[in-house]
């Protein structure tokens, strides 16, 4: 008898045992599966003829104040995975082939004769005349000064009208340095990007109500046109940019276009939705999907280069073009393949992300 309750008691004490093993490996499973994936950034992805010598890794401080291992990105800041240009048509019977692209509203327009032609429909205002009534010919820069002049925050009456194109050949050798972290580092909170001059404003296209200008037909004040610098070495504040295509081109900060458009100039975008200003070089203010792109192996959109915080950046919609709905603050969410991660905004509104959930370099 006393054997029997020896042997019920042996046999509890194991039932027990394996239970509690059993709830051990279960819940170090649940602790496994609800851990956030992070995604390290790949260096290989950034095409090589793009950069001005080796991607290295560096110590630096980060936004927080700690100190992270960082890719040192030096970028030729020229696309060598497409071409550059055209941005202005030389005639109004020029076709779309002769020219960019323009971003209004949500919605890209090709900078073609035609639209040059209808600039005063297009923005309900009569001032808009950036052609020749009698040949058609398009009045635009056509020399490096002219396309610095015309780019000048102080721009000249004799540069009203213009249809600003700046060119490849105008810049010299050219190299910009970039630092990111080797594996993202969430932030405690988000850090916000303010959208700038021009970011997101502008006018409406003909059949759309278009913002008015100021009573009486003025102008508006014309500021700097700020075109978003680079991360400063050593410097204290947010990136302006917003992060790199795989190419080694910069995703810029909005373009100003109120500060262009108030000169009653245009500065097209290529149909990469890139251009050039003297100081930056080459630069996109759009993802239009002509730059490389690493496509998933699910439905999820393309991924088309990194931000400044490491996480990375992914087309607007999916591969069956629906955008996502459940975006943060700074255009990101999370998935268990990719990690926290990016989506741009619709090229049409003349911005990529809002801004960095992560600790970036200074």
């Amino acid at each position: 008898m006393i054997k029997n309750r020896i042997k019920i008691l042996i046999l509890g004490i194991l039932l027990v045992s394996i239970s509690a093993c059993k709830n051990k490996v279960s819940s170090a499973k649940d602790t496994s599966e609800i851990a956030e994936v992070t995604i390290p950034v790949k260096s290989e992805n950034f095409i090589a003829e793009g950069l001005a010598e080796p991607i290295t890794v560096v110590s630096r401080t980060l936004s927080d104040g700690t100190t992270a291992d960082c890719y040192k990105i030096v970028t030729k800041g020229t696309p060598t995975d497409h071409d550059m240009g055209p941005w202005c048509p030389g005639n109004i019977s020029d076709d779309a082939s002769a020219g960019g692209i323009w971003l209004e509203n949500g919605k890209v327009y090709d900078v073609d004769g035609e639209f040059v032609k209808n600039l005063a429909t297009f923005y309900e205002d009569d001032t808009w005349m950036l052609y020749d009534k009698e040949t058609g010919e398009i009045t635009k820069t056509k020399t490096k000064q002219e396309c610095e002049d015309a780019a000048n925050p102080n721009v000249g009456v004799e540069y009203q009208n213009f249809c600003v194109e700046c060119l490849p050949s105008y810049l010299g050798e050219m190299t910009h340095t970039y630092y990111i972290p080797v594996t993202p580092k969430k932030a405690e909170k988000a850090y916000s990007f303010s959208r700038g001059p021009g970011g997101g404003g502008g006018h409406g296209p003909e059949g759309h109500e278009p913002p008015k200008r100021p009573e009486g037909g003025e102008r508006p004040e014309r500021g700097e046109r700020p075109e978003g610098g680079r991360p400063q070495e050593g410097g204290t504040g947010m990136p302006s940019n917003r992060g790199l295509a795989f190419n080694g081109v910069v995703f810029n900060a909005p373009a100003p276009t109120d500060n262009i458009l108030s000169a009653y100039t245009i500065a097209p975008f290529d149909d990469a939705g890139g251009h050039i200003n003297l100081n930056e070089g080459y630069h996109y203010h759009a993802a239009t999907g002509v730059s490389k792109k690493i496509e998933q192996e699910d439905d999820h959109s393309a991924m088309i280069g990194y931000a400044f915080d490491g996480y990375g950046i992914y087309g607007n919609t999916d591969a069956n073009g629906k955008e996502y709905t459940d975006l943060d603050e700074s255009r990101g969410h999370y998935d268990k393949v990719r990690g926290y991660h990016y989506h741009v905004d619709q090229a049409g509104n003349n911005n990529f992300i809002d801004g960095l959930r992560g600790e970036y370099a200074l």
